[in-house]
């Protein structure tokens, strides 16, 4: 390497007053743009020194362009979810329904009404904008919206059990996804944990033992993601609430999935209600949702007006509120609900309810197309925390390959990521989760990547 190479390499200023400069400063913006050719012109310093012969000036600005659209390129993006499972954690959970989408694009394009009373002229409350749906919907007192429902159980707690005990069965002291544990929760909450029973039986008598010493609230969790089969013993709500109630203690149940609709019409196992709870005596219900309920990710309260204004006036209420687009959409999605057209309109009710003939009927339709697929019987799953381990019948579109991992790689590396799922060293697309509008794009981006 001689001097004079390190000499010729081109100073961020010169490459700006050219017109692939400009243009890329125009692109970006100066500042991003500057920054892009210095990490670039950085890096071509030490392989200069290094002995490489410097790039010529179209290939630096290549560099530049490519590392700054890398910067703000978003991360965050909209993928094919061919996996098979409906509420899948990872993929976003409950996609929405197209009038969902219009409600939240309403109030987030524009100014709004979020804490406006329109009638008065005055200031507002912003939980009033779902609480109404909710109340009629499912007969309750009072609701609450919040950011979601590990928030949700947090806020109860705080606001009602703060250094008060709390009564638990043993088998719900669980910890389900993102290290999320029940036992941490009421840690930082403040409230005492008090389990009871064992892990696979409780009895009335454990809770009744509890009681007589003492207790802020009972509390339940749903087994949302887990089951404990065999020997077990747990008693029904209406006694729970019946026992808690003659020691004038409030009984709050963590629901979890949101299920509003019975899923045995569907060919799955009876999820519990949030109206079965509530017909059962418990005070309050909380529950997510983006899960069964369809929605986006929200923290819902429902029950009794008195320990429900404890809870809207606790200061922690205000960290974890909902936003105006969240209040949006859960009151569009509600409205589903309300007008009864949540099987129709709620896309993961849709995937739900969809028949095993139609799903297969379009998987030889689409293999057809295709040209090198084969179609196979298999399960689609609900997931994201609901009836764990549940599967519905399907037919998958099956593509054998060499390597499946490097494959799968490239479908993810497609404009629209597509998220597919290996088995018997075969690559399994399941119609059931690709939306319709996605159709013509999965087909068109699975062609292109096998035909290469």
């Amino acid at each position: 390497m001689k001097n004079s190479d390190l000499r010729a390499i081109p100073s961020v200023d010169a490459i700006l007053r050219t017109p692939e400069g400009q243009r890329l400063s125009a692109q970006f913006g100066h500042d991003l743009a500057v920054s892009a050719l210095r990490d670039v012109l950085s890096t071509i310093r030490e392989t200069t020194k290094a002995g490489e012969e410097m790039p010529p000036a179209a290939q630096i600005i290549s560099k530049a362009d490519h590392l700054a659209n890398s910067w703000i390129s978003p991360s965050l993006l909209p993928v094919i979810n061919a996996t098979g499972i409906i509420l899948h954690t990872n993929l976003g959970r409950a996609p929405l329904s197209a009038e969902t989408i219009a409600a939240m694009d309403a109030v987030s394009g524009a100014y709004n009404n979020l804490e406006f009373d329109l009638g008065s002229g005055k200031r507002g409350k912003r939980s009033v904008h779902a609480e109404d749906l909710l109340k009629r919907l499912l007969d309750v007192e009072s609701a609450f919206v919040v950011n979601n429902n590990a928030a949700a159980t947090m806020l109860i707690l705080s606001a009602l059990a703060r250094a008060k005990k709390v009564i638990i069965p043993h088998s719900q002291l669980v910890e389900i996804g993102g290290g999320f544990r029940v036992p941490d929760v009421m840690r930082q909450s403040g409230a005492k944990l008090a389990a009871i029973g064992t892990t696979n039986r409780i009895h009335l008598k454990d809770y009744e033992n509890a009681l007589e010493e003492g207790a802020a609230l009972v509390m339940n969790a749903h087994h949302s993601n887990f089951k404990i089969i065999g020997f077990t013993t747990e008693p029904p709500q209406s006694e729970i609430a019946g026992l808690a109630h003659s020691y004038a203690c409030p009984y709050v149940y963590d629901q979890g999935s949101g299920a509003l609709l019975d899923t045995m019409p569907f060919g799955l196992p009876h999820e519990p209600t949030i109206q079965e709870a509530l017909a059962g005596g418990v005070d309050l219900v909380c529950f997510s949702g983006d899960k069964l309920l369809g929605g986006p990710q929200a923290g819902i309260i429902v029950g009794r007006a008195d320990l429900m204004a404890k809870i809207k006036k606790h200061p922690f209420a205000r960290a974890v509120r909902a936003d105006k687009t969240c209040l949006a959409g859960i009151s569009a999605t509600l409205t589903h609900y309300l007008k009864g057209e949540a099987v129709e309109k709620i896309p993961i009710w849709r995937m739900i309810a969809r028949s095993e003939e139609d799903i297969r009927a379009q998987a030889f339709d689409w293999a057809s197309q295709l040209g090198f697929c084969q179609v196979r019987a298999g399960f689609s799953m609900v997931g994201g925390g609901s009836l764990p381990e549940e599967q519905l019948p399907t037919h998958l579109i099956s593509v054998s390959v060499e390597k499946p991992d490097q494959v799968m790689r490239s479908l993810r590396e497609l404009a629209v990521p597509l998220i597919a799922r290996i088995e018997d060293g075969k690559i399994l697309f399941d119609p059931r989760t690709i939306l319709p509008e996605q159709e013509s794009v999965f087909l068109r981006q699975v062609q292109h990547v096998f035909s290469s």
